[in-house]
């Protein structure tokens, strides 16, 4: 019995041979190569293209390309968009992934990514005045900590006093307020050095008249009345202002003007002159010195104009402009089985495979742009009030391509328009149904809401619910919720924090 149990385990773990028919994809490194330059910003791209120049020798510049720009335009790529009909795009053909001498359109799908954006980049607007004043007023590199410990080095202070104030800045965060109290600063220190909260106190008055003024500060009203105090004695309103912050700051953080004007006495129109001195002070004063480094961007796709078109290019400047050296692959010889002559080759193909990435690159990115300029034609005619809804699925299928594939090349990418500079993801947004069956673009809506607010009575603001009622009297159905969705996704505060007088 124990014998034939054995038998059937022996039996039951032989080993058998199935033919089995399937697909499956696979991801060549030409494929990644060109899903990789695909997703690529300009200023990457141009990196990524330098890198291949340095590594391979049978690429180079291409000199010749700006000249046979300028003397062809119809070369750079452009497509016009008639303002008044619409524009087919072509149908294209289907190819096989593992072709390995075309790069296929619809490239493979490995990460998903969501068709509704909530909260899209907004335009980023400015022209050479902006620029100039960016390069003027950009970070330095210095921190906050290391201007104010410089000002302290610099000082009359004992080391003692350098110590205490050297902790005291490294609890100061970028926005210049201490972030610990003095009663933890006295617990951090050794019971050795013997030292006094009072000493503590004076040091931080000390790093309190460093610049910027109202840095150190433990609140923001501390902040406000350190900058207010260095004021001049014989600025307007400045006593009144200095009351109105240290006696009344709850008040005005409620905006209760009446109560404010009774107690202070002050008739509406000197306290708008009062408030408008307190607003003069700098809420963040550490933000002046600690800023961010200055991002740039090089638009890559071009969009104007021209006798009632709409005319979309690529930049010139942003297009790849380099070629497969004639020298080098003119010495390739085919029946040679060479080390020096196999290193030619294998360099010779993946440069025409880098060449042939870098184009389906920039043909998908027009094709993209073009289609994103005649669905939202609107928009550039009228701006955002006019912005329709779109989605991911709706340019992938009049481009038939990928959903994938059409959230690569919108990634990073930008376009410059007589509206200003947009990210092309900017031009993707849900929509809202309105009273009559169609849809109302959520940009729309936000830039809808925006136009009501700006024009609100300062004395008394909307409500939400006063917004939502507003927007269905031009027949936007959208709630309450929706309102305050949208509004603070604008940064725009609640209407008892906009309430303002005159």
């Amino acid at each position: 019995m124990p014998l034939r149990c054995w038998e059937r385990k022996e039996n039951s773990m032989k080993q058998t041979l199935q033919i089995k028919l399937g697909q499956s994809l696979t991801m060549t490194p030409q494929l990644q190569q060109a899903i990789r330059l695909l997703q690529l910003s300009s200023l990457e791209l141009e990196a990524e293209i330098q890198e291949a120049l340095d590594s391979n020798p049978l690429l180079e510049v291409d000199e010749e390309s700006d000249r046979s720009n300028e003397a062809s335009p119809d070369e750079r790529s452009t497509v016009e968009v008639s303002s008044e009909s619409s524009v087919e795009a072509p149908a294209q053909e289907e190819r096989e992934l593992q072709n390995s001498d075309n790069i296929p359109e619809d490239l493979p799908v490995d990460s998903g990514w969501d068709d509704v954006f909530e909260a899209p980049a907004g335009p980023m607007l400015g022209g050479a005045d902006d620029d100039q004043r960016e390069f003027e007023h950009g970070s330095s590199g210095q921190s906050l900590q290391e201007y104010l410990t410089w000002q302290i080095e610099m000082s009359n202070l004992s080391l003692r006093d350098r110590d205490i104030a050297g902790t005291i800045i490294d609890s100061i965060d970028d926005d210049g307020y201490l972030t610990t109290t003095l009663d933890e600063f006295l617990v951090g220190f050794d019971e050795d050095d013997d030292i006094e909260l009072d000493e503590i106190e004076a040091v931080l008055r000390v790093v309190q008249n460093c610049d910027p003024v109202g840095v150190a500060a433990r609140d923001l009203r501390e902040s406000m009345l350190l900058q207010l105090q260095q004021y001049d004695v014989e600025t307007p309103w400045l006593q009144e202002g200095l009351q109105l912050i240290g006696e009344f700051m709850g008040l005005l953080a409620a905006r209760d003007f009446k109560q404010i004007m009774r107690r202070m006495k002050l008739s509406e129109e000197a306290l708008m002159a009062v408030i408008a001195l307190v607003q003069s002070v700098n809420p963040r004063p550490g933000n002046s010195i600690a800023e961010a480094p200055s991002e740039y961007v090089v638009p890559e796709v071009l969009v104007k104009k021209v006798k009632g078109k709409w005319k979309v290019e690529l930049n010139p400047e942003c297009a790849p402009k380099i070629k497969v050296n004639p020298y080098y692959s003119g010495m390739i010889r085919r029946a040679d089985s060479s080390a020096d002559n196999t290193y030619l080759k294998n360099n010779l193909q993946e440069a025409r495979w880098f060449i042939k990435s870098l184009k389906s690159r920039s043909e998908t990115l027009l094709k993209v742009s073009k289609c994103i300029v005649e669905y939202q034609r609107a928009f550039f005619e009228y701006g955002e009030e006019a912005m329709r809804a779109l989605v991911l699925a709706d340019v992938a299928e009049e481009v038939e391509m990928h959903e994938s594939t059409i959230s690569r090349v919108t990634t990073k990418k930008y376009m410059h328009t007589p509206r200003g500079i947009f990210e092309l993801k900017y031009f993707f947004s849900s929509h809202v149904g309105t009273v009559g069956g169609g849809e109302c673009s959520s940009t729309a809506i936000r830039a809808l809401l925006k136009k009501l607010i700006t024009a609100e009575e300062p004395k008394k603001p909307l409500s939400d619910n006063k917004l939502a009622g507003l927007l269905g009297e031009q027949g936007i159905n959208v709630a309450r919720r929706t309102v305050a969705k949208y509004r603070e996704a604008m940064s725009i505060p609640p209407s008892n924090e906009r309430k303002r007088l005159g």
